[in-house]
């Protein structure tokens, strides 16, 4: 094949990539000035509230009680920039579309600091139940050593980790960055967990790999999943007025893998004495 004949393909090809009938709910039109949502951003934002929620754990593990608030005073205050700049491009992400791709919106760049700042107010409430999760996950597990083995090993804090910052961004109305957090985890961890759902406190997933949790699903306190398990559906039961019926897992149950990946509830109830107390991360 020669260089022309070569040459005229590679054209042709750019010609039909181009095409704008091609492109339809392909493309997103960017405007010059506005920012685009950056998955390595996204990645260092959730490894800096990692090492925030666990210190010593995660970030730098020279952490100390002596050092401990100016750390996390300077991961939290780099945080906020960084998620500021991510939520306001998931905003303009939202706000523009094919039909008005240029439209400017300056009020967006205050309301995304703000909701970052919400966001990091709501970081000790994330510990605390993320220090329930480790919890149930020790006391779920007769192969757990440590309180220390279940934080830096363990897929499902990690994944939880990701799901907990993520479900507080979805109710705070962030467009994108929250779907785009659980992901990251369900990439790294093999636990697919929409933002959306709604989990209760002392939850842990067994090994983890191939579980699904929809958006609709709503898991009470003190459940247990095992993997493979799919807390969603191909199709929805509607109610009366025509809204998808929600999957429910009351609290106080395990649920395990089934033939067809679904999950079926047990009757028998997760162990609840500790083998050791829970995690306390003000004693760090």
């Amino acid at each position: 094949m020669s260089t022309q004949q070569i040459t005229h393909i590679l054209t042709q090809t750019v010609d039909n990539l181009s095409e704008e009938q091609s492109l339809k709910g392909l493309f997103h039109q960017h405007t010059d000035g506005d920012p685009l949502p950056s998955g390595k951003k996204l990645e260092d934002i959730i490894e800096l509230a990692r090492a925030i929620l666990f210190p010593g754990y995660y970030g730098k593990s020279s952490v100390n009680l002596k050092t401990i608030k100016y750390q996390i005073g300077v991961n939290v205050e780099r945080l906020h920039r960084l998620l500021a700049e991510q939520i306001l491009a998931g905003l303009y992400f939202g706000e523009n579309n094919e039909e008005t791709p240029d439209v400017y919106h300056p009020e967006l760049r205050e309301k995304a600091d703000e909701l970052s700042a919400k966001l990091v107010a709501r970081l000790p409430e994330i510990r605390r139940i993320l220090a329930t999760d480790v919890y149930a996950a020790y006391c779920g597990d007769p192969a757990a050593e440590s309180n220390a083995e279940i934080i830096a090993c363990y897929p499902v804090i990690k994944a939880l980790t990701n799901y907990r910052i993520a479900h507080e961004l979805y109710l705070l109305g962030v467009p994108l960055i929250p779907r785009i957090i659980t992901e990251m985890a369900h990439s790294e961890t093999g636990i697919d967990i929409h933002p959306q759902a709604s989990i209760g406190n002392y939850f842990t997933i067994d090994h983890g790999t191939g579980v699904v949790i929809g958006a609709t699903c709503i898991i009470g306190n003190n459940v247990k999943l095992y993997q493979g398990v799919t807390l969603g559906a191909k199709s929805f039961s509607l109610d009366e007025n025509g809204n998808p019926v929600h999957r429910v897992v009351k609290s106080e149950g395990e649920n395990h893998s089934s033939a067809n990946g679904t999950s079926t509830p047990s009757q028998e109830k997760p162990r609840t004495q500790p083998k050791e107390q829970a995690v306390n991360f003000d004693d760090l």
